[in-house]
């Protein structure tokens, strides 16, 4: 047993060496196209010299610095990593089961988590705003997991948990009584504001990034409506009040105009979903500069994979009632220049598919270019990264090659060739 386990520490530690050896060197990348994610341009014959895991530079291909590993993508179209902005990677993942949240310990949650993390990464999305999780603070486990080099995964800001009020949209509700649900699942519900504002400086006390609230009912939760405000504008404020002090966003799932209204009014940073945004609203999001996060894909996965798995009627119901009035209202967006970023639920439907979506950005009305950007140097504008989201000196060098050209298909994206992360080559 010494010998075995002697072996496996051996194995262990080269691999952790030459993890840290691929991160210090010096790469220098040819590319092929180089689409930067933030400029909207398209270069050619450029090479990108990395150092200590950023880009140190960007100009037309030379002589290989002394020194340097030369890495030829010049095959390829060079893009940043991709960045989604609504995931739900420390969870179980939607299913029939309404109670498999609960059946899961925490552990095993994080466990599955990491596998989500591991295939997020290797379909290009180098970094994930995390928005939320039944089991409170899991996500910051897994965050700090990928951190430390413990898992593979992308780069994770994360909630905490769902700032909800009782038996609302962040609530698992009809498994059981929901007085009786774990501590760690209603780590979030608020009554008042005073409670919403001490619910916001624990979460963020305990390792979130960020704040999630649940301003309206949503789709995939029971006894709920996606039109329904649920936390009020007073509560919505005191959460503000108190994650802006401390540099901290707030965003708002938030599908009904008048939720919509009250969290873009209270001074939220962005809307999750908006499925049923009017047009006043939309002016509104543009005149605040509120970015929305729309996920215009998975409603098509709900629809055939719910159907077939048996998934609540309820469920089916409302997805049906705001799959195509969210289409139209993205498209509205669009023709307005509301801010917009790349954002897509995944956990409702598998990770690792995250760029199903870029087909639906281009097909109800963005470019090719501008869905790119969504999930490039915007999705980073719109969570204040200067780190991210982008190839230019200074950022991570966190990079996705793909062979064909995404300007002419965007479906390419659905299927990248090489990933790297902080210089360091996932695939």
């Amino acid at each position: 047993m010494r010998r075995v386990r002697h072996r496996h520490l051996i194995v262990l530690f080269a691999a952790v060496f030459a993890a840290n050896s691929a991160s210090a060197q010096t790469l220098y990348v040819k590319t092929g196209r180089l689409i930067d994610g933030a400029t909207g341009t398209v270069r050619t014959g450029q090479c990108i010299t990395i150092e200590a895991e950023r880009i140190k530079a960007i100009a037309p291909c030379g002589a290989t610095p002394a020194g340097a590993t030369q890495l030829d993508w010049s095959g390829f179209t060079v893009l940043p990593g991709l960045i989604d902005l609504h995931t739900h990677l420390a969870d179980l993942g939607q299913s029939a089961d309404l109670a498999a949240p609960i059946k899961a310990s925490p552990a095993e949650t994080v466990l599955v988590g990491a596998r989500n993390a591991r295939v997020t990464l290797d379909a290009g999305f180098t970094s994930v705003r995390d928005v939320g999780t039944y089991r409170g603070l899991a996500d910051v486990t897994l965050r700090n997991a990928i951190e430390r080099g413990d898992v593979p995964g992308p780069r994770m800001w994360v909630a905490g948990a769902y700032l909800t009020i009782p038996k609302g949209g962040g609530e698992l509700n009809g498994v059981v009584p929901n007085e009786e649900l774990p501590p760690d699942m209603r780590l979030g519900v608020a009554t008042t504001p005073e409670e919403a504002a001490a619910k916001t400086t624990y979460l963020l006390d305990h390792g979130a990034d960020f704040i999630k609230t649940i301003a309206t009912g949503a789709v995939l939760a029971m006894g709920t409506g996606p039109g329904a405000p649920e936390l009020t504008v007073d509560q919505l404020r005191a959460i503000v009040r108190v994650a802006h002090a401390r540099g901290k966003k707030v965003t708002a799932h938030a599908h009904g105009a008048i939720g919509i209204q009250n969290a873009i009014n209270a001074g939220v940073d962005s809307i999750e979903h908006a499925s049923l945004a009017d047009e006043a609203t939309l002016q509104l999001a543009r005149k605040h500069g509120t970015w929305l996060a729309m996920d215009i894909y998975n409603g098509d996965y709900i629809e055939d994979v719910g159907t077939k798995e048996g998934w609540p009627a309820e469920y089916l119901r409302k997805n049906r009632e705001t799959t195509d009035a969210q289409r139209a209202a993205f498209r509205r967006a669009v023709e307005l220049g509301v801010n917009i970023g790349y954002a897509t639920d995944a956990g409702v439907y598998p990770h690792g598919l995250n760029a199903r979506q870029f087909r639906n950005m281009v097909k109800y009305g963005m470019t090719p270019m501008q869905a790119i950007q969504s999930a490039t140097g915007r999705a980073a504008v719109e969570m204040g990264r200067d780190d991210i989201g982008a190839i230019v000196p200074g950022r991570f060098a966190d990079m996705i090659a793909v062979k064909a050209d995404p300007l002419a298909d965007i479906t390419v994206l659905e299927k990248v060739d090489h990933v790297m992360k902080g210089g360091v080559i996932v695939r």
